[in-house]
């Protein structure tokens, strides 16, 4: 090999190493921000709160009752006085057998009256307005009102008043309409009241029928309940502090005294949900771990093939370097061979 070529051969070979090297200072710096990456990714898993089970106990709560006739009493605080009562409230529920209730919804038929009014039916039963004055026309018209005494009238018109008071009170403020159904099994006679807004404004076919139920109110059995608050009481501890008997207005005129039942009460309904919220967010946390590990396995899977082909650069670069050490000889004997002068 000549002079020139040796050289021309060694820079090339000096070329290809310094492009090997500055090719693995990148490969070097990629790993680098692949770890960085890495380290991210764990650093978040450590970071993530594991969702942790609900636990029965903590919707579970000791509930004191106390019996006062048909009256259920639950109470709800009981905050301790100097002078070693307590002021409580509790809620005290009962079944009103004679409550305004919702009744199964009925279909309505509209008559034309002729001068800008309407009539309601139910089949041949026609309503008339709740609370108005019962006249002699209406106790014609009407089979139950007709079987009344002017006293049992009165009496009527008295209990419409409290029937339309409760049904603005639980319904809201409107104008209502009523008829009196007859119980064939018991012979007695039950009113249904209708809203009047809801009549005029419902939607009637061609023979004055409406389209759709309308909503319908009766009389019949609710549970109902009242928050009694601020009431002093005495309370007797048994030898473990649950609560046995419990004197209302102690020193007073009017003190009673009632034996308290210790019960211990579950909200499943708020447990459930909560149980449901855990499966949702143990499904977001898994959901999370997975996508991590997977971004972890990619940047595993992309510095492994960088690690390779970094060793691959390294062989070249030893094998880049053998030659050029055996080129540098040559270039030295040419050299040798040409510049000396005496042998």
């Amino acid at each position: 090999m000549g002079m020139a070529a040796s050289q021309a051969r060694f820079l090339g070979l000096t070329a290809r190493k310094t492009n090997t090297e500055y090719e693995g200072q990148q490969i070097n710096q990629q790993r680098t921000t692949l770890g960085n990456q890495s380290a991210n990714y764990y650093n978040q898993l450590l970071g993530m709160t594991v969702p942790v089970p609900p636990s029965v106990a903590d919707y579970t709560k000791t509930v004191y009752t106390f019996q006062d006739g048909s009256l259920s009493n639950s109470i709800s605080s009981m905050i301790a006085q100097q002078d070693g009562n307590y002021l409580i409230s509790y809620t005290t529920t009962w079944t009103n057998n004679f409550a305004v209730i919702s009744s199964s919804p009925s279909i309505y038929t509209q008559v034309d009256n002729g001068d800008g009014t309407f009539s309601y039916f139910v089949g041949a039963k026609e309503l008339r307005q709740l609370g108005s004055t019962i006249t002699a026309e209406d106790r014609q018209k009407d089979e139950y009102l007709s079987t009344l005494s002017d006293e049992q009238i009165a009496q009527l018109e008295q209990e419409e008043q409290q029937y339309l008071s409760e049904l603005n009170e639980k319904y809201g403020n409107a104008n209502w309409q009523v008829r009196y159904v007859k119980n064939t099994s018991t012979n007695t006679w039950s009113p249904y009241f209708v809203k009047q807004e809801v009549l005029d404004s419902a939607i009637y076919n061609e023979n004055g029928t409406s389209q759709s139920n309308i909503p319908t109110y009766t009389v019949g059995s609710a549970v109902e309940t009242e928050e009694i608050k601020g009431v002093t009481a005495r309370l007797e501890q048994d030898s473990t502090g649950r609560i046995i008997n419990i004197t209302l207005k102690p020193g007073e005129a009017d003190e009673v005294t009632y034996a308290v039942t210790t019960n211990t009460v579950t909200d499943q309904a708020a447990y459930e949900d909560a149980s449901n919220q855990y499966e949702y967010d143990k499904y977001e946390y898994d959901q999370a771990i997975q996508n991590i590990n997977a971004k972890i396995e990619i940047i595993q899977a992309e510095d492994k093939n960088l690690e390779l082909r970094l060793k691959q650069l390294d062989t070249e670069q030893d094998a880049i370097q053998t030659e050029m050490d055996a080129v540098q000889k040559v270039i030295e004997k040419n050299t040798e061979s040409t510049f000396k002068t005496f042998g």
